[in-house]
């Protein structure tokens, strides 16, 4: 069980996290459409899975907002996935507030079920966020194997944006 900080304060995760080279696990999330996806529906594209709190917090506000921004300049061949405990119909609100409109860059809740955060091993077992993602990027390549992992270890900090970037873009 991996552990990270909450403003300084130690936080519990559940499961194990998972390490380059594995396999990535299916998950669910829906959609701000309401309809259910699933990895498999990004199938042939290299993939970034961006797991956040909630959109309704400054850093995952500006992490989102960032890899937007860089989500839109990527090949086509990449797709990032924003993944958090939000319902879709927050996360539809803020992206329409803040013009998030690349196809590249999508959102998706896992309010239903969690399996993205339980699968991955980012799940937070204790404290103020419980039952949320804590902060961590995934880079799967074309055939779902994971290729970079990041567990930001404070959950109030940013992720390594040029490392992710850098990571997917070898992949395509």
């Amino acid at each position: 069980m991996a552990s990270v900080t909450l403003k300084g304060s130690p936080v519990q995760l559940e499961g194990k996290l998972l390490e380059v080279g594995a396999k990535a696990p299916d998950f669910s999330g829906i959609g701000k459409d309401l309809s259910s996806k699933s990895l498999k529906d990004y199938s042939g594209k290299v993939k970034i899975l961006v797991g956040v709190p909630s959109l309704d917090t400054s850093v995952c506000a500006m992490e989102t907002k960032k890899f937007h921004e860089r989500a839109a300049k990527l090949d086509n061949g990449i797709v990032t996935l924003v993944i958090s405990g939000d319902l879709p119909f927050a996360m539809n609100r803020f992206c329409t507030m803040e013009g998030l409109d690349s196809p590249n860059l999508i959102t998706l809740s896992q309010f239903r079920d969690f399996s993205f955060s339980k699968a991955y091993g980012t799940h937070i077992a204790d404290g103020g966020l419980k039952g949320l993602s804590a902060r961590a990027v995934f880079v799967l390549d074309k055939d779902d194997v994971i290729q970079y992992t990041e567990l930001v270890p404070e959950i109030a900090s940013e992720p390594n944006y040029e490392a992710v970037i850098n990571a997917a873009k070898k992949l395509v």
